[in-house]
């Protein structure tokens, strides 16, 4: 999207480690704790009881305010150790998601499957007809909707426009990893499946259910997602808890641990529109290269990510029973996804438990 774009949509809403996997003490054994679905009741943890480094936590905020971000939240077991908000953003301001929000799009994917209406193998014709895309019927037919979760379509990433027309064959389907806007066609798969528009269907199946607010919005071929922090909070706890909230299975497990682990064998680094920390290998958005390592040398080995346009960021560690937000504007450049941002945060989140 461009600048412009996002410059009208930020507008718009103004209107309305390497720590090893022993650390930090967030005493794993504690038990989880899940917000009301209403309410701005949420229990919180000191980074006393924790035991962690008093003296590490004004160099992280004026670090962040200094990257302009708007806020930033730690959950540790569900319950908020860390919410601060900058730059005049407040706990009720809505804020775009990005790409973050293809997270959403993978999450409902799953709820729509687990209901019996899509089955992720399938080719997307089956659900949008053919001639959805300019490619010839035989190549069409190639691309499933597990393409479209794993940036794997084979479609020309040229340009992002998501019109028959912009889909242009580049190489068959499961042979290449392009980061492209075309896994947003998952929305419409979602909605002919259910027969109920994008939005109701997943307000119903997941919004609601773990007290999310918020609401999807229209830019130009896309769909960006904006809401309060606490909101991506939330559901940065439901994957935290494996697709649960509480004893209420939201998404399936199974569904889950496909989302969140490697999903093809080119970009190890990424699973059903998540990046994945602690891969051997991983491709960068806009790159056909290879870079060897983790996505975030820093962060957690087993931290999993949704990430997007101008350093918005869940960060999910398993490990650490923790979930990590950041809403904000870009930290530096502009950048799809990642940027040196995320390495930097995560060594001003390691000094906390140190």
């Amino acid at each position: 999207m461009t600048k412009t774009i996002y410059g009208l949509l930020t507008a718009l809403l103004f209107i309305s480690c390497s720590k090893d996997s022993t650390e930090p003490d967030a005493t794993p054994s504690e038990n989880m704790y899940f917000p009301p679905l209403t309410g701005t009741t949420w229990e919180t943890k000191s980074i006393t009881e924790l035991k962690w480094n008093q003296n590490a936590v004004q160099p992280l905020l004026d670090y962040l305010e200094l990257k302009h971000s708007k806020s930033f939240m730690i959950l540790v077991n569900g319950r908020i150790v860390l919410e601060n908000y900058f730059n005049n953003h407040t706990a009720s301001t809505n804020w775009y998601w990005a790409s973050a929000g293809k997270t959403l799009t993978s999450t409902v994917t799953g709820i729509a499957q687990q209901e019996e209406l899509l089955n992720i193998n399938n080719k997307v014709s089956q659900y949008l007809g053919t001639g959805w895309t300019s490619e010839t019927l035989a190549k069409e037919n190639l691309i499933t909707c597990k393409h479209l979760l794993t940036m794997t379509s084979g479609l020309d990433d040229s340009t992002d426009d998501v019109d028959p027309e912009d889909l242009i064959y580049k190489a068959d389907a499961g042979t290449r990893w392009a980061y492209h806007n075309v896994y947003v066609k998952l929305q419409d798969v979602v909605a002919k499946a259910s027969g109920q528009t994008w939005q109701n269907y997943f307000n119903t199946r997941l919004r609601d259910k773990i007290g999310m607010d918020g609401t999807w919005i229209p830019l130009g071929v896309n769909s960006v997602y904006a809401s309060t922090t606490r909101s991506m909070a939330r559901f940065g706890l439901l994957m935290l808890n494996k697709g649960k909230w509480e004893n209420n299975i939201i998404l399936n497990e199974a569904f889950f641990n496909e989302a969140t682990n490697t999903s093809q064998n080119i970009n190890l680094g990424y699973g059903y529109l998540w990046w994945l920390n602690g891969k051997a290998n991983y491709h960068l958005p806009q790159s056909q290269l290879t870079f060897q390592g983790s996505v975030i040398p820093t962060g957690p080995s087993d931290m999993f990510m949704a990430l997007g346009k101008n350093d918005q960021k869940i960060y999910v560690v398993p490990s650490k029973n923790m979930v990590v937000i950041r809403m904000g504007d870009a930290a530096d450049n502009v950048n799809l996804a990642l940027s040196d941002f995320d390495k930097t945060l995560w060594e001003k989140i390691n000094a906390l438990y140190q």
